[in-house]
């Protein structure tokens, strides 16, 4: 089969626009309304996405002003109660390695593969906000190195969990009285820097082996934590010169560390603001920004960059004075993009806050559905992108316009399927199933497997 697009509907309440909850067709009442979410996920199957994408931040936004609600189901559950009235779109939910325990978050995502017949994924993020670090009890964040190298533990350990599981290990012997074969269920034994886990997990084994592992980071620990790991990486590239320098990049340091480059699906976001005539998706563009309150985008820019906000000119380019990234403590490779792209297009601040009120540094793209499947077609056929994270500026009508009119013009280009050929994410993603790791130590439960999981290809 031709190399396919792969395509996933990133959902942020009612839109990635910050302003989108302003606008009079969205409702300020969805973040605990499940319904709202089974639609938008339904949407999606019907479009033969690949997966509905949750981000998550364990704190409130802490800013008042023209944002978001502070309201934020927690995204497995949610995505749980998607997956009832879906029968094969993936379900990808974000979840910190800093903040988290990797038992808790290996059964809260082995629960949720279970539930949808293997269709989730895990999203790893390292994270070093403070608001979010206060409730963990964080003083200080996490450095940047710090953040990496427990994050490289934690998913050993959670793979390591994962992998316990034999195929065949239920026998229910009825007559016998024996139900689990206890030689192909592995305890873990890990003994580490930061983590002492024990295990087995007490979930097994999903239709596709264990869930899809996803990673957001593109700074170089990031890149060689997704070289090593990660089965699908989410990542910000405004140009395409840049997505094609990252996609070699990373493709090339996954060849390195011993495993196959094609089983790592690179996929930008893209904020697409679809209509009939370019003029049409000019004016909902400006129907957005118009609406847009430059004091809090204006408070966290300066807050940023080090420079107070009211020594900040609107109407000038960003200052010269502004701090280095190397002084950056949390996501550092948004910072440089940030600055980049003011730079690269010699941008006004107040117009650097509009573009980043549109996708937070992602790129965003103003055409017609034939104009939107053409740059995503140049991105995906010229190795800038194995697909896209869908980011409607508006939901659920931006996502519904995609669906119904982009889409269809990339089947029709043979670029995106026209349904689905398998039931879980691995099979949409074209990704084969992991052995189990537990099988090759030959440790039964109550046997030690000798620390940390293997670290051989898991997609092999």
């Amino acid at each position: 089969m031709p190399r396919q697009l792969v395509l996933n509907a990133f959902i942020h309440d009612v839109g990635h626009h910050e302003v989108a909850w302003r606008l009079p067709e969205t409702r300020t009442d969805v973040q605990r309304d499940v319904t709202y979410f089974q639609d938008i996920a339904r949407t999606a199957e019907r479009g033969k996405l690949d997966s509905v994408f949750f981000a998550d931040s364990p704190s409130t936004f802490g800013s008042t002003v023209a944002r978001r609600p502070s309201e934020i189901l927690e995204p497995a559950l949610l995505l749980s109660a998607m997956a009832v009235v879906t029968e094969r779109i993936g379900l990808i939910a974000t979840s910190s390695t800093t903040y988290e325990e990797p038992y808790n978050l290996a059964r809260t995502f082995a629960s949720l593969d279970a539930i949808s017949k293997g269709r989730a994924g895990w999203n790893v993020v390292t994270s070093a906000d403070l608001t979010a670090g206060a409730n963990f009890g964080y003083t200080e964040p996490l450095g940047h190195a710090e953040r990496y190298a427990r994050a490289e533990e934690f998913l050993e350990v959670v793979l390591g969990l994962w992998g316990g599981w034999e195929d065949g290990h239920r026998i229910a012997d009825k007559a016998n009285g024996v139900f689990h074969d206890p030689a192909k269920v592995h305890a873990l034994d890990h003994v580490g820097e930061h983590f002492r886990v024990k295990g087995p997990l007490n979930v097994g084994r999903s239709e596709q082996g264990h869930p899809v592992v996803v990673q957001a980071g593109s700074s170089v620990p990031g890149i060689a934590l997704a070289a090593k790991y990660a089965e699908a990486v989410f990542t910000a590239q405004p140009t395409l010169e840049e997505g094609q320098a990252f996609y070699a990049e990373l493709k090339a340091a996954t060849r390195k560390a011993g495993r196959n480059p094609d089983h790592v699906k690179i996929l930008p976001g893209l904020v697409p603001i679809v209509g009939s005539t370019v003029e049409e998706a000019r004016a909902i563009e400006k129907s957005l920004d118009d609406l847009v309150v430059l004091e809090r985008p204006l408070a966290a820019l300066a807050e940023q960059i080090g420079v107070p906000a009211d020594q900040i000119d609107l109407d000038a380019p960003l200052p010269t004075d502004i701090r280095p990234a190397s002084e950056i403590e949390g996501n550092r490779t948004r910072y440089e993009l940030i600055v980049a792209l003011a730079r690269r297009e010699d941008l006004t601040v107040r117009q650097l806050l509009l573009r980043l009120g549109g996708g937070r540094g992602h790129r965003t793209y103003v055409g017609t559905p034939e104009q939107v499947a053409d740059t995503i077609q140049e991105w995906f056929t010229s190795g800038a992108a194995d697909g896209f994270n869908i980011m409607p500026a508006i939901y659920p009508s931006g996502l519904e316009t995609f669906v119904d009119h982009v889409v269809p013009v990339l089947q029709d280009r043979g670029l995106f399927r026209r349904d689905y050929a398998g039931t879980t994410l691995r099979d949409h993603y074209g990704l084969p199933v992991p052995a189990p790791l537990g099988a090759a130590s030959g440790a039964g439960v109550g046997a030690s497997s000798g620390g940390a999981a293997a670290t051989t290809e898991r997609t092999a």
